[in-house]
């Protein structure tokens, strides 16, 4: 079905990867706790994620949504471009820029960075993003997008796989606190038993786990997802954008008085 013969809600936010867990393994703490905090968020699979040597179209589609209830996410789509092949392509700009002005989010986030040891799906899916945000605000070619008005996407977020292969200097990046959403996420990710059996989930845990809590400690959270942004960070309350953070990852405790905890 198509972005134009789907009713869809607008959302504050709207999470976009080339594979079905994708978004759990990078961000899906994030839009548990984004969920909680009350907006409105929705993710979008730019494919199947099929084929793969473990897994059926069914399957994946099964595991895609038990995910999503997981993360208590209320909108979930898969694009239905292809696995394998992904491109950022002009034919691919206009459906993805289809479906980002029919849900209308203030907030993109995606997944960026190039993964040589892994599918090159996902440096293509980063591509096809920013070059949708831009063509989604394009006039005078609705007809080119299902026939939806032009619409502007205020901000464009980066979730870095922690596996890219290259050291990226982002103007700005920040970390969220996702210590009360992480077995959320856990368990989000172990929805997709085709891909994880129990031994590969162990080694997924110990890696996703690890990386949470390396990027958490900077900030005084036990977990942590971190984001990057192609801007600097804008603020109109230098205070609270500062005590965002709880403390460093080992601070120093006067004497006579406890260590702040990490939390």
């Amino acid at each position: 079905m198509s972005p134009a013969e789907t009713a869809v809600d607008r959302v504050d936010v709207v999470a976009v990867a080339p594979h079905p867990d994708d978004l759990e393994i990078t961000c899906g703490g994030t839009l548990a706790l984004l969920v909680k905090q009350g907006y409105k968020v929705g993710m979008l699979d730019l494919t199947t994620g099929e084929p793969t040597p473990r897994g059926t179209l069914e399957i994946r589609a099964l595991e895609a949504e038990a995910a999503r209830q997981a993360l208590g996410v209320p909108f979930r789509r898969c694009v239905g471009l292809p696995n394998r092949v992904l491109m950022d392509s002009p034919e691919n700009r206009f459906i993805l820029a289809t479906w980002f002005r029919r849900l209308m989010p203030a907030i993109v986030i995606c997944p960026a960075g190039r993964t040589p040891a892994a599918s090159p799906d996902h440096y293509q899916g980063q591509l096809l993003v920013e070059a949708a945000r831009f063509y989604s605000q394009l006039t005078k070619w609705d007809d080119r997008f299902a026939g939806t008005p032009p619409y502007r996407v205020p901000h464009l977020v980066y979730a870095p796989f922690p596996f890219d292969a290259e050291v990226r200097q982002y103007p700005a990046s920040f970390v969220v606190d996702v210590t009360s959403t992480f077995e959320q996420k856990m368990e989000a990710i172990r929805c997709y038993a085709s891909q994880f059996d129990e031994a590969r989930f162990a080694k997924v845990r110990h890696f996703v786990g690890g990386n949470n809590i390396a990027a958490g400690g900077r900030c005084g959270f036990a977990y942590g997802e971190l984001f990057a942004l192609p801007t600097v960070i804008g603020a109109s309350d230098l205070h609270s954008l500062v005590m965002g953070g709880k403390a460093t990852a080992a601070p120093v405790s006067l004497p006579g008085q406890p260590a702040p905890p990490l939390e």
